[in-house]
């Protein structure tokens, strides 16, 4: 991975979306869609304000904000996690950071209006390593960005929350990757056993 043109502010960033992460997790038991609405709040003043922001510089003070379906507690489920799915490492290509080496830990089961659906679960090999969980699905191209979104980064902190064999799978927080807003970002995408064959009409949306 090439270094970032300033690791400072991208430290800021992601310690920033850490909090944000944080705050979700402490509010969304009690009120989530209190939580919903502060997150949101608080990603597009990181967009707008943010050296490192994927807003282009000399679009921000005309970009029309983030985009999202209005909160829907349907589509915030808790999931069990299966362990024991065969793991498989593999190479996505990033056309500026090289290559990235991910590995398939194992998969989480949840229900969605009244049948069980699947998501594998990754992790980021190298130093640190990090939970990452892209999906796409039948909404993509439409109303969501083609290429999928991420539910959790836990590189960047993006953690909704895990316990024991369970993890919160609450969709309507479900975003872009940062090449939806800039082509020159390189992103992993969601791979394609990560397709849900249904519409996921919760979380961000692209501008129409």
């Amino acid at each position: 991975m090439s270094t970032p043109a300033n690791p400072f502010t991208l430290a800021v960033w992601r310690h920033t979306v850490g909090e944000h992460y944080a705050a979700v997790r402490a509010l969304a038991g009690s009120d989530a869609v209190a939580a919903a609405t502060q997150f949101r709040a608080a990603r597009a003043r990181l967009f707008r304000e943010h050296p490192d922001s994927p807003i282009p510089p000399g679009q921000r003070a005309a970009w029309g904000g983030l985009h999202w379906y209005p909160y829907d507690p349907a589509w915030r489920v808790r999931g069990v996690i299966d362990a024991t799915t065969p793991r498989q490492t593999f190479d996505i290509p990033l056309a500026s950071d090289g290559v990235l080496h991910c590995t398939r830990t194992g998969c989480v089961r949840f229900p969605v209006a009244g049948k069980t659906a699947s998501l594998a679960v990754y992790w980021f090999e190298g130093y640190g390593g990090g939970l990452w969980l892209p999906f796409s699905d039948a909404s993509n191209g439409i109303d969501t960005y083609g290429g999928g979104r991420y539910l959790y980064d836990t590189i960047k902190g993006a953690d909704l929350g895990i316990s024991g064999g369970e993890i919160v799978l609450d969709f309507n927080f479900a975003y872009n990757p940062s090449c939806a807003y800039d082509e020159s970002w390189s992103c992993p995408l969601s791979p394609r056993e990560n397709r849900l064959p249904f519409a996921v009409t919760a979380g961000e949306r692209v501008s129409r």
